[in-house]
């Protein structure tokens, strides 16, 4: 008798020593065990609106993880049952436990997004940053041009450009059109910071001013080091009340920057953002400055010259003169090495 009981109890320890590797087996199956398949996809986007059963769907579909059935009972355990709009980074040995915890948080991977120079228009702002983001071009145009909404930032939708400040930003996929605006007025004024506007002050400018000069200053050119000296001639025509005479303002006014020669009968276009007809500063930026440019402005050379010309060795470097007969010399021989390239 003895010998019977004491076999049903090994018999049932072995059962539970079973039963709880069992358990244990899927416990770990269901919570901790790899179940991502990330041949499939690196992210997992959750569009706004999405409900729990898109996202399983949206898992399914795109194959993303390998036991779908386990993913539901983990997510029904860890009462994962409302979705948060995201972008969510998939790594390779992600149990459920740590993707639903993720996704449940909404812990989502911020996306970079990279502005550069010469982007002129509010329309080219809105393109490359739809390419990343989940809201549309549109959403973002309609936002830009919205004065009543920009005008809270104290801008316009003609100047709103310069507002923008080239640098690569990490932002997250879901936000909207009006935070990705704010978002980058918060970045503008991280920009100009206390030492930015200290050399601001000594200029006599507003930020705005800097802009448009510095928008004008990376037109011209890409020498870095010429930029001050850039800066300087258009600060001294501004103080000496000339005519800026610039002429990539020009090509912005024709909307035409494949121009190489400005001719006489492109001058003459009546335009506000021609500075060969009218004095002082264009109404905005004619495009997205540089922080070179920017800085460049900020720390203008002090000089004497009022004229510059680029160098007939197309080398991308100019010629600086004080006076307008040493200019139109400087002029005359750029004028010659375009005529011998047939340059028209």
């Amino acid at each position: 008798m003895k010998s019977k009981k004491k076999k049903l109890t090994a018999f049932a320890f072995v059962f539970l020593l079973f039963a709880g590797a069992f358990a244990g087996y899927k416990f770990y199956e269901y919570f901790y065990a790899p179940n991502t398949n990330i041949v499939a996809a690196d992210f997992f986007y959750i569009p706004t609106g999405s409900n729990i059963d898109d996202v399983f769907n949206m898992l399914e579909k795109q194959n993303i993880v390998v036991d779908m059935s386990s993913f539901k009972r983990a997510a029904g355990f860890l009462k994962f049952n409302s979705a948060k709009a995201g972008r969510y980074k998939i790594t390779k040995r992600m149990g459920n436990r740590e993707f639903i915890s993720m996704l449940r948080s909404g812990n989502q991977s911020a996306i970079k997004i990279t502005f550069s120079g010469n982007i002129r228009s509010n329309e080219k702002i809105a393109s490359i940053a739809a390419r990343y983001l989940e809201t549309d071009s549109t959403s973002i145009i309609e936002a830009l041009n919205d004065n009543d909404f920009i005008g809270k930032f104290g801008f316009n939708s003609q100047t709103v450009i310069g507002m923008f400040i080239p640098n690569t930003y990490e932002i997250y996929w879901n936000i909207s059109a009006n935070d990705f605006i704010e978002r980058m007025y918060r970045e503008y004024e991280k920009f100009w910071n206390d030492s930015r506007k200290s050399k601001l002050r000594q200029t006599g400018f507003t930020q705005a001013d800097v802009s448009i000069i510095a928008s004008i200053v990376y037109e011209e050119t890409n020498n870095i080091d010429e930029m001050p000296v850039i800066a300087g001639v258009y600060i001294n025509r501004i103080n000496a009340g000339m005519l800026l005479q610039a002429d990539p303002t020009v090509k912005f006014a024709l909307g035409d920057f494949s121009i190489r020669r400005i001719l006489i009968r492109h001058t003459a276009y009546d335009s506000p953002y021609n500075t060969y007809k009218y004095k002082g500063l264009p109404p905005s930026p004619i495009c997205m400055p540089s922080i070179a440019a920017i800085d460049a402005v900020l720390n203008y050379e002090h000089h004497d010259y009022y004229y510059f010309c680029a160098k007939d060795d197309f080398s991308g470097k100019h010629n600086f003169a004080k006076t307008l007969s040493q200019h139109n010399q400087n002029a005359r021989a750029y004028q010659r090495a375009l005529n011998s390239r047939n340059v028209r």
